[in-house]
């Protein structure tokens, strides 16, 4: 099957594989050492060995390896989400923002500020989950009014939904200042000022998630086949969309709850891959648990030091990142359709 529709076989290149795990190996050390206050590598190396009271230690354990570990987790379930949102669509232009996730948890956020005055990023958790699954859930109803739930319906649905979500954050930002001053600071998308109890609470999700879309890998291979051959192979097309759904939701939402809307991984990080792997989406979904926390822990790093002392934030990098790869792909397919 797999053969007939130009799938290469499921092993991954090893080699391609340690070399893309080395490679973030030491971004992570890079990661501890690069900051306003800067360690060299042996020093970052030590301080996370000794875990005592020197600064080094000080700076390591309780600044940077909570954000780097949060880097790498969200980066993974990010770019996990985007190779099942575009499994699921049939569209390698599907970015997991499309279903109406980051506006149903942008909206949530605008709310428990404005209605309940909650301004820390911890606050805004509960609430910016809650709405990432409620937006994906209203998805879901809306594209199941027809009587077959396709993938052009499910995008259309979640851009239709996304677009009235982010009309009402818009008016609300526009006649509250504190909320507008809270919602711009998150709604950018930063790994800075994030701790280990935040990965703790983020955790359970983000492994759920990937757990339920690293199991859908031979589903998700039936379904590009298309529905008329995926439904006579014995798929069970409803069933397989809902779990994809729920890997989406629990992946971005978590993600999104966590460090803010960060746009374009899920987008670039199966782009780049499906060029390098092929088309199979097990080996799509395996290796986007290594390249992706690579994009977003070298953007969170570059934002350290391209404005030094000053940092910008990972999301406002990867957009600088992810808008020409979006540009490239969308001119790539309006010349392959001449």
């Amino acid at each position: 099957m797999f053969r007939a529709s130009g799938l290469r076989p499921l092993a991954l290149d090893t080699g391609a594989l340690c070399g893309g795990i080395g490679v973030l190996v030491a971004l992570c050390l890079l990661s501890l050492a690069v900051g306003s206050r800067p360690l060299g590598l042996a020093e970052a190396w030590d301080g996370l060995r000794a875990h005592d009271d020197t600064v080094a230690s000080l700076i390591v354990w309780r600044l940077r390896l909570p954000r780097t570990a949060l880097a790498v987790v969200t980066g993974a379930a990010l770019a996990v989400a985007g190779v099942v949102m575009q499994a699921l669509t049939r569209n390698p232009l599907a970015d997991p923002g499309i279903l109406g996730v980051n506006a149903g948890a942008s909206l949530a956020v605008v709310l428990s500020v404005w209605l309940g005055g909650i301004t820390a990023v911890s606050g805004h958790l509960w609430f910016a989950f809650a709405g990432a699954a409620l937006a994906a859930a209203l998805v879901q109803l809306m594209a199941r009014r027809s009587a077959e739930v396709g993938p052009t319906r499910l995008v259309l649905a979640g851009i239709a939904l996304g677009a009235s979500l982010n009309a009402i954050t818009g008016t609300i930002t526009m006649y509250d200042t504190s909320a507008f001053d809270s919602y711009r600071f998150w709604v950018v998308g930063a790994l800075e000022g994030r701790d280990a109890a935040l990965l703790a609470w983020v955790a359970p999700f983000l492994a759920a998630g990937l757990a339920l879309a690293l199991a859908s890998g031979h589903t998700l291979n039936v379904l590009a086949l298309g529905e008329e051959q995926a439904t006579a192979l014995g798929a069970r097309l409803g069933r397989a969309r809902a779990l994809a759904l729920l890997a989406i939701t629990l992946l971005c939402g978590a993600a999104t709850a966590a460090v803010g809307p960060i746009s374009f991984v899920g987008l670039v990080v199966p782009h780049v891959l499906r060029l390098v792997l092929g088309a199979d989406q097990r080996r799509l979904l395996t290796a986007s648990l290594v390249a992706g926390p690579i994009l977003l822990l070298t953007a969170d790093i570059v934002g350290r030091v391209l404005i030094r002392p000053d940092e910008m934030e990972a999301g406002v990098v990867t957009a600088f990142i992810g808008g020409p790869v979006l540009l490239g792909m969308v001119l790539r397919r309006g010349e392959g359709r001449r």
